[in-house]
């Protein structure tokens, strides 16, 4: 089942439906686009750029850049929803007037003072931003080289947000969107159940229904998560297809979606999917790179020198990296879930060993086989347990913008409580901050990175949740 780009299964507007009376493509069927690395692309004019403040501010700088002639990336998606040759609307027929309602609708509030000024009271009085850019400071201590030099360690503290994670700026911003086009009942798709927990919690503060899938697997390794789930009110169906990971849930919200989209919304939790999905995330959590630029100036009085952050979906990486895209002299460093090594073939290192594919609606990097059938992902970490990655991400790649290495299992939790050991017990012993495994794995990279930036240089690093859900997990490989 291949298709060029240039196809009609390949053309973002039309969508798969036109080839495929059933939505089985955009759940995810196995599409290897050995076109694609001719490195083809849609043209397309670009769209305006939308100026909202906040979670909701558009990227301004790129636009103006590309209106003076100055160095610039321009408007990040084009009109047709695609970043480059990524992206777009790889979708059944029912989708399509949903995806365009909800496109327009962010974009008319993106311009609605009332909406803008309820979301941004949401975000400060219960979510509790702005949150902190802290200064780790015996972190940077341990990697101070033998002659005192070495890079000064911050953490944006995204897990000091209510539910403990990034997620929550998503989902506060969705139900608010969700409520104006008169959804009532929303759902959702989590890994870790960061997500889900946090849309669960906007669902309880805006009375609407809540469905959450989850994969059984996950659902064991993230009992915690499941618990908090329930006990907001949502109900948590899990998914026993597939590897019963984030991936088989996502499937099977499309599929509810699908079958009930006059009357729910679908709170994507990550840059994802088809478009708008990756933009609207996107800008959604923009306020983390937004607040960091903001509090690096006030702190130091300049920007980093480095951004990093995990990648799984990209949703959190996205929210700190966006905002410095055109500031070519910060380097945007995203870390992958290189799982038992990434010559087992038991990984989660889309963008280091994927090839470009359709999954979920969007075209990005895939973990796919020489037929173009999905390789299932492997991580000790749930939210990073997905065999796809955002078009944007997948963009930035390609373009040589932002760079991505992986780290293992292993690193990412060895030796919790050894001698020696990195990620979950180094951040807990010497800042007293427990990260989520997730986290653990942009921290784990620190190891290489560190050795190679000068005396002084700024890094930011996004904590995007913390590790109270993985302490099930961790348990299962440590020895008190």
């Amino acid at each position: 089942m291949a298709a060029s780009a240039n196809s009609v299964i390949g053309n973002p507007i039309v969508g798969l439906a036109k080839s495929s009376p059933s939505s089985s493509a955009f759940l995810g069927a196995r599409i290897h686009l050995r076109g694609e690395r001719s490195g083809r692309s849609a043209s397309a004019s670009p769209s305006s750029a939308l100026a909202v403040s906040c979670a909701m501010s558009g990227n301004i700088a790129a636009v103006e850049a590309e209106k003076n002639g100055k160095p610039g990336l321009g408007p990040r998606p084009d009109s047709f929803g695609r970043f480059g040759r990524f992206g777009g609307k790889y979708v059944p027929e029912t989708l399509m007037y949903a995806l365009f309602e909800l496109e327009e609708a962010f974009r008319a509030l993106s311009k609605d003072e009332d909406f803008q000024k309820e979301l941004d009271g949401i975000l400060r009085d219960y979510v509790g931003r702005e949150s902190p850019l802290y200064f780790a400071e015996r972190l940077t201590e341990h990697y101070r080289r033998s002659n005192g030099e070495g890079p000064h360690i911050y953490l944006k503290r995204e897990d000091l947000n209510h539910t403990g994670a990034h997620k929550i700026n998503n989902a506060v911003a969705q139900a608010l969107l969700a409520k104006r086009l008169g959804k009532k009942r929303i759902i959702a798709e989590t890994g870790a159940g960061q997500h889900g927990v946090a849309t669960a919690t906007v669902c309880a503060r805006f009375g609407l229904e809540c469905i959450v899938y989850m994969g059984a697997q996950d659902m064991e390794r993230q009992a915690l998560n499941v618990f908090r789930m329930r006990l907001l009110g949502a109900e948590v169906r899990g998914v026993h297809s597939g590897t019963a990971t984030l991936k088989d849930a996502t499937s099977e919200a499309i599929r509810d979606w699908v079958t009930n989209v006059e009357t729910t919304h679908y709170i994507l939790g990550s840059v994802a999917g088809p478009h708008p999905y990756p933009m609207l995330v996107r800008e959604f959590h923009a306020v983390i790179g937004k607040e960091t630029r903001k509090q690096a100036l006030e702190k130091w009085g300049g920007k980093p020198d480095v951004l990093v952050a995990c990648v799984g979906g990209g949703s959190n990486a996205m929210g700190l990296f966006h905002e410095f895209v055109d500031d070519t002299d910060v380097r945007l460093v995203g870390v992958e879930a290189a799982g038992f090594g990434l010559d087992s073939g038991k990984h989660a290192a889309t963008l280091t060993k994927g090839e470009v594919g359709v999954l979920h609606g969007a075209m990005s990097y895939l973990l796919q086989d020489d037929d173009g059938q999905i390789i299932e992902p492997h991580s000790i970490s749930a939210g990073l347990d997905y065999p796809g990655v955002g078009p944007e991400h997948s963009y930035l790649k390609d373009i040589g913008r932002a760079e991505y290495f992986s780290v293992t299992d292993e690193q990412a939790l060895e030796g919790f409580f050894t001698v020696g050991s990195i990620a979950f017990k180094r951040l807990s012993r010497l800042e007293g901050i427990i990260p989520a495994l997730e986290t653990s794995h942009a921290l784990a990279y620190l190891e290489e990175l560190c050795p190679t930036l000068p005396d002084g240089a700024k890094v930011v690093l996004n904590c995007s949740g913390r590790g109270d859900k993985d302490v099930h997990t961790a348990i299962k490989h440590l020895q008190l």
